[in-house]
């Protein structure tokens, strides 16, 4: 057995206690390590919406710059390497096996063994000290507070992109409540930024900061916008910036970089103005309004809470002004699913429902019956490939784009048939 497989094993094993709350494996592991997340300048990210998109495109800024700059983000898509990036790269299948069991076997030990995401956690704070990584932006994977990301002390710069409500059952029922957990990011006199609009989720965060004595940063001002095809030009600062990536939602995610940019020039990073325009026209981040296939044209776009879903709608608005797409929907159960049809009803023709590979994941069958029951024909499908080919089949008769949204856990199977299309074709 390879190395890279032993540590999926290993994974695999983790997995199967779930997530369990509490900092103190973490602590315990990231000491058997010696502790590699306080030799790192980190800018640690979370927010209900757009930490990935955001974290990619400061990491492309970062290293347009010159600098050597490692990212973590969750859920994987392909697989697990690509939770870990440097300079915009995932990493190899046999550095990811290397870290993953040096990490393995510091838990060895330990008498509450560590769960999945907490051996994921501690193996990129190894992986970007032993790489020499010059900044590591590191991505939430749930909440703020308890995640495992959070045993960061000093990071050069918190952000909490936004706030909405999703994991409600672990995070609270409100706004404010959600906030509470997210602002648990932030640090004894360390900058925070916080790029939402919710004024109750506002003032939790701006009471914790000057709880902690750090200072609030807000959004900057744009000059001027531009969009084509749900893609944005910007100018700021008397400079124009171009992102490749769609989706209306983007521009905050936009906004949200060149606003931390700023931070962290005065914290006293160099980024010039042509590294942040060369990064952001380099960004590629998976899973965001990606277009997968043409003739008929085969978007996929993660929209897996309520906060995403209408920044999608927005997103269909605007890209196909005069066309009912058809759409491919898997979620999680314990996400605002009744809400979707309503939101939806107006916008797309057709619906086909699957289920992503998840524990969590809903059965077609309830999502079917919710679209129906709202007004909005859906049929449930017992496979992601079944239920793909039927959605496909379907849009290239009528000529309509598909739009496959909702968790992230589809990806990877969708990706698999849409590359099997482009292999025949």
């Amino acid at each position: 057995m390879n190395r890279y497989v032993t540590a999926k094993e290993l994974l695999k094993k983790a997995s199967r206690s779930g997530s369990r709350l509490g900092l103190e494996r973490i602590y315990e592991l990231a000491c058997k390590l010696c502790d590699p997340q306080k030799d790192l300048k980190i800018i640690h990210v979370a927010g209900t919406n757009g930490k990935g998109s955001f974290s990619a495109m400061l990491s492309a800024v970062l290293t347009a710059q010159g600098y050597k700059t490692g990212m973590f983000s969750s859920p994987a898509m392909l697989d697990y390497t690509d939770q870990y990036r440097i300079n915009g790269r995932c990493i190899s299948e046999e550095l990811f096996a290397e870290t993953l069991l040096k990490v393995s076997a510091a838990a060895e030990s330990m008498e509450d063994q560590p769960t999945e995401f907490e051996l994921l956690t501690a193996a990129a704070f190894l992986l970007f000290k032993e790489q020499c990584c010059d900044y590591a932006v590191i991505e939430c994977g749930m909440g703020g507070d308890g995640d495992s990301t959070n045993i960061i002390t000093s990071p050069l710069l918190s952000v909490i992109t936004n706030v909405a409500l999703d994991h409600c059952a672990f995070l609270g029922s409100t706004t404010a409540e959600i906030a509470a957990h997210k602002a648990g990011i932030i640090k004894q006199g360390r900058p925070v930024y916080f790029g939402g609009d919710d004024k109750a989720a506002f003032d939790v965060i701006s009471e914790v900061a000057k709880q902690k004595g750090s200072t609030l940063y807000r959004p900057v001002s744009l000059e001027q916008i531009t969009s084509k095809d749900g893609r944005f030009t910007v100018c700021f600062k008397g400079n124009s910036f171009t992102l490749p990536l769609s989706g209306t939602y983007q521009l905050k995610n936009l906004t949200n970089v060149l606003s931390c940019v700023e931070i962290l020039k005065n914290e006293g990073v160099e980024i010039s103005d042509s590294a942040v325009k060369k990064g952001l026209e380099s960004v590629r981040w998976e899973g965001r309004f990606e277009t997968l296939l043409t003739e008929p044209t085969v978007i996929f776009d993660g929209a897996h809470n309520p906060d995403g879903m209408t920044e999608l709608c927005r997103s269909i608005t605007a890209v196909f002004p005069e066309t009912k797409p058809a759409i491919l929907i898997g979620v999680l159960a314990d996400k605002d699913y009744s809400l979707y049809c309503e939101m939806l009803k107006p916008l797309v023709c057709r619906a086909f429902a699957i289920a992503p590979v998840n524990h969590r994941a809903l059965s077609p069958e309830v999502l079917s019956e919710c679209f129906n029951r709202g007004g909005i024909e859906c049929k449930p499908f017992v496979s992601i490939e079944s239920g793909f080919e039927a959605a496909y089949g379907f849009c290239r008769r009528e000529n309509i784009p598909l739009l496959v949204i909702g968790s992230l856990y589809l990806y990877k199977d969708i990706r698999r048939c849409t590359d099997k299309i482009k292999k025949s074709n």
